[in-house]
């Protein structure tokens, strides 16, 4: 595999992701499938942005686990040596087949966190009839190695349940505040506030939910405010657009729940999530460069602990502040008739998490691929949006939050700020979680 030249002294310094060196010992298309059906259960069961990051990182971390157990596979070393209350995982007894327990631990994973499961059972049992030949001749192989990756789920599961999601789950429910500038549910659904107390998630590269909180927004009404002309500008940007801002828009409105109205009729449609489109945009990556499927799954992994910890940091902020949408302030103290070209997502508005996990994403990816990894990104074709092109993982995250300010539903400060907390999460996690062997 060949990698540019800063990116492998990038990873030789930081200890994470990609071992350039690696022989390609096993394929990676199984995962990639994996990834894929996975992906379809959560735009089927439309989880919510940071509760489908959390399904992404438990899986692909059961995934990679299973993995570095290859034959002498000695590149890679496990999570726990980066993750200090992260399960310390016993090596197979016995012979197995790598590439099934990765899956099956994979397929294990997900199973217990998604509503779908005869969804993903039934993409299971295609991929398993990829081993049938193992089943016959070496039934004892087989069996091995499905039940080695039960038990790397099973440790991983174990592991999640002590994330205070459970505890997030029994909170009372969510009270809106009526004082000036505090965020309200926005038409045309009215939808309540989704995850209200996802900061209270443990975290995994950062320290906390708060490390890299952005400063509060000083709200006003008067004309001659800093908070006035932001909204302003949404509100001139949203009635100028070009047909190139209207696609940037659209192709990164990665709205889970998109409810529509027509007469009396509502009906929603549903889409992938921010973090679904960063994960396709690694798979994408991964199989233009033909990896591996260890180099496969460490790449998933640092992706998805980035989205994860990114929504964490960014729920945070959005939940502590509080603030009104653009749509609620342009309505009430510019224009009545105004309305955003996206839906405007039911919760608060500072900071982007577009902003906040695209960068994210984007920080560990270019660590891992290098600074000018070019791709054809075709996350949204599914949707009937066209391939976009770019020539780096940074160049989609710009993108992914200008798009916010086009499509009318962030302040800008909202999509700057978000940036900068999604680059010290990037950098957290480059830092913090190292997957490359230095013996």
């Amino acid at each position: 595999m060949k990698f540019h030249k800063k990116s492998i002294l990038v990873l030789l310094y930081c200890g994470i992701g990609i071992n350039a060196k690696a022989q390609k010992a096993n394929d990676a298309k199984y995962l990639h499938q994996g990834e894929s059906a996975l992906t379809a259960v959560l735009v089927h069961d439309v989880f919510s942005p940071p509760v489908a990051s959390r399904i992404y990182l438990y899986s692909h971390m059961a995934a990679y686990e299973a993995v570095i157990h290859a034959p002498n596979q000695e590149a890679y070393v496990s999570l726990s040596k980066s993750i200090k209350s992260f399960p310390l995982i016993q090596s197979p007894g016995k012979p197995i087949n790598i590439e099934l327990a990765s899956i099956a631990a994979f397929y294990y994973t997900a199973d217990k966190f998604i509503f779908s499961e005869k969804m993903l059972r039934d993409s299971f049992a295609i991929v398993l009839k990829n081993f049938q030949k193992i089943s016959k001749q070496n039934p004892g192989l087989y069996q091995s190695s499905l039940q080695y990756g039960r038990h790397v789920a099973d440790s991983i599961i174990a592991w999640s349940s002590t994330d205070n999601y459970n505890i997030t789950r029994k909170i009372k429910r969510y009270s809106f505040s009526n004082q000036p500038g505090k965020w309200l549910p926005t038409p045309p659904a009215y939808l309540a506030a989704v995850e209200p107390y996802w900061y209270k998630m443990r975290t995994v590269a950062t320290d906390s939910s708060s490390q890299f909180a952005p400063p509060p927004q000083e709200f006003s009404v008067e004309k001659n405010s800093g908070f006035y002309r932001a909204a302003y500008e949404v509100y001139e940007t949203g009635n100028t657009l070009d047909a190139e801002r209207r696609a940037i828009a659209n192709f990164w409105d990665c709205n889970p729940f998109n409810v529509n109205t027509s007469g009396h009729l509502i009906f929603a449609r549903k889409k992938l999530s921010p973090g679904a489109h960063w994960m396709n945009i690694t798979k994408l990556c991964c199989k233009k460069i033909n990896a591996d499927l260890i180099t496969s799954a460490a790449a998933y992994t640092m992706t998805a602990i980035a989205l994860y910890d990114g929504f964490i940091g960014c729920w945070y902020a959005k939940y502590r502040d509080n603030l009104l949408r653009p749509e609620t302030y342009i309505n009430r103290y510019i224009d009545a008739r105004w309305h955003p070209l996206l839906q405007t997502p039911p919760f608060p508005e500072y900071t982007s998490g577009h902003s906040v996990i695209s960068t994210a994403a984007a920080e560990t990816l270019t660590a891992l691929f290098g600074d000018n990894f070019s791709f054809d990104d075709d996350t949204e074709t599914l949707y009937g949006l066209p391939v976009r092109h770019f020539k780096s993982f940074m160049a989609a995250a710009n993108e992914a939050a200008i798009s916010r300010l086009y499509g009318g539903i962030h302040f800008r400060d909202a999509i700057v700020n978000g940036q900068q907390t999604g680059r010290q999460v990037g950098e957290i996690v480059i830092k913090k979680i190292h997957l490359l062997n230095h013996k």
